[in-house]
């Protein structure tokens, strides 16, 4: 069960990171995890399969990197998270210093896990029990009504300098010292889209975001630049499609193109990049794109 090595992964990352730099940097990964998984989720309602947005997923009969989306990672960290919040950190180590001690070296199944958290956290507590909701995350659709949503404390911020680009302040004038990359995703993430062009043009002349080297900024960006069809970014857009491989940044900027009527672009991009691309990608995009089933 995908969830169980990926969820445990991204949780004890962002646990890792809380206490390598502070709980402000961590909650901005959080929240930038959600964020991603509302857009899985959304996707995953727009193709009528919500039921790859349970954490326990029936792979038979197809290829398990099927199971490789945000729901085992992200929907299967906010779980852990859920419980540690529910509980508190502190009953949450002790649970999971044993649960590991257990099963150190051991494959387990969710069907185990959820059997071993029973016995060993919630004990028999109803209250504790309904304030969790096991079935609803791991045998439900979605995004659970008990989920957490971290501090926006930095995003806030990020989200008034952005508020005053979009007002008329030029982005020189902006105060971004110091971000990181996670406050610029969050700064594009919720641009308005179309952004005209001008506003387009003078963000790239002060940030070059057509030449960034970070691969999620730069999908943000030209999935921005497909949108507002800002054609000095098309270029550097078409190398970033023929170089990277992920499904993550390839489905979002080649649906951006579909839906915005630039249907040849996009398979003129793909004919060139589509031999680079891992199976699964090519039968994602080929129904996308070339209306292959």
């Amino acid at each position: 069960d995908f969830w169980l090595n990926e969820g445990f992964t991204v949780y004890f990352e962002r646990r890792l990171t809380e206490k390598m730099t502070d709980k402000s940097y961590a909650d901005m990964l959080w929240e930038l995890g959600y964020q991603d998984l509302e857009y899985t989720v959304n996707e995953m309602q727009e193709e009528d399969n919500m039921k790859d947005s349970h954490l326990k997923i029936d792979l038979a009969g197809r290829e398990p990197d099927e199971g490789l989306t945000d729901i085992a990672y992200e929907k299967g960290a906010l779980f852990l998270k859920l419980i540690e919040n529910t509980v508190g950190r502190e009953k949450m180590d002790k649970f999971l210093n044993s649960y590991f001690d257990e099963h150190a070296f051991q494959t387990i199944t969710t069907e185990e896990f959820i059997a071993y958290l029973q016995e060993h956290l919630i004990k028999g507590d109803e209250a504790l029990a309904q304030k969790i909701n096991i079935d609803a995350w791991v045998y439900g659709p979605g995004i659970p009504e008990n989920a957490t949503r971290a501090d926006m404390e930095r995003f806030e911020k990020v989200n008034a300098e952005r508020e005053k680009f979009l007002s008329g302040t030029a982005p020189a004038e902006l105060n971004t010292k110091g971000w990181t990359t996670h406050e610029w995703l969050h700064f594009l993430r919720k641009m308005p889209k179309p952004l005209d062009d001008t506003k387009m043009t003078a963000l790239d002349k002060e940030y070059d975001f057509t030449h960034s080297n970070n691969s999620e900024i730069a999908d943000l960006w030209y999935i921005m630049a497909v949108a507002t069809k800002y054609k000095p970014a098309y270029a550097s857009m078409e190398g970033f499609l023929v170089k990277v491989g992920r499904r993550k940044f390839l489905t979002p900027l080649y649906s951006e193109m579909m839906e915005t009527g630039q249907t040849e672009t996009a398979k003129s991009i793909y004919e060139k990049a589509r031999s680079n691309y891992h199976p699964l990608a090519q039968g994602t995009l080929d129904a996308l794109i070339l209306n292959k089933q």
